[in-house]
């Protein structure tokens, strides 16, 4: 298994903040957001992790890289982009990292800018012994959060049902879906086909929404916090709730 980590976006509702520094290196306890996320990779027996960012930020992961004491072998890529204007989108870096580098193996993908809590073992253990696509759902805070994301509906045997991405009227009994993803090998294929069909480059949720009725996709329970740092409220929150060991 290899992992992709998707450092690419402008973060535009952070500027200036990030403005000419990447999201996924902001400080929260005293480390890069980033960090948390390498600690829990570091868990699960990953062969690679690739982390696709953008020309603007590259030189800044470059240094992030020089100065990180781990195991796992990580690589960064850049996308050659260098404007929010140009940018390529979530779904199609995703796509880059995979054709440039002949990936043919099972992928874990996580959102640069998730910060969370919770060990990624639980859900790596379902989705072996299942061998679907898993997605990561949490209860959802309330029906205002589930507008702003993806609504995730399962049936008995967690199979993926029904998702509403930034719906107006989601479903009060849905779960809140991260960009946090088991995929399997098979699933790389549909990538492809999703952006050949010219559907939305960016939001990876798009891309599951997409899936799911041409594929299985089974959901996993997540418990503990998770938050996608986005706007200068969700760095505050995260700077209060998560501290450096």
């Amino acid at each position: 298994m290899k992992s992709i980590v998707l450092c690419a976006g402008y973060a535009t509702r952070l500027y200036p903040l990030t403005k000419n520094f990447p999201k996924p290196l902001l400080e929260v306890g005293n480390r890069p957001v980033i960090n948390y996320i390498v600690e829990k990779i570091e868990e699960l027996e990953i062969e690679k992790v690739f982390v696709i960012t953008n020309s603007r930020y590259y030189p800044h992961f470059i240094d992030w890289q020089k100065n990180l004491k781990t195991k796992l072998s990580i690589e960064v890529i850049d996308d050659n982009t260098s404007e929010e204007e140009t940018k390529l989108g979530a779904i199609a870096d995703l796509s880059l990292v995979i054709e440039k580098k002949k990936i043919n193996d099972d992928l874990l993908i996580i959102a640069g800018d998730n910060l969370f809590d919770f060990s990624l073992k639980p859900m790596h253990e379902q989705f072996k012994k299942t061998r679907k696509t898993t997605i990561s759902i949490i209860p959802a805070e309330n029906i205002e959060k589930l507008k702003k994301g993806a609504a995730v509906l399962l049936d008995k045997n967690k199979k993926v049902i029904n998702i509403e991405e930034k719906s107006p009227n989601p479903n009060p009994k849905a779960y809140y879906g991260n960009c946090l993803y088991f995929f399997d090998k098979e699933t790389l294929h549909f990538i492809q086909q999703y952006l050949k069909e010219n559907n939305n480059p960016d939001q990876p949720g798009r891309f599951i929404q997409w899936l799911y009725p041409r594929k299985e996709v089974h959901g996993f329970l997540n418990k503990g916090r998770i938050i996608d740092i986005g706007t200068p409220e969700t760095l505050e929150k995260a700077r209060n709730q998560f501290t450096s060991k």
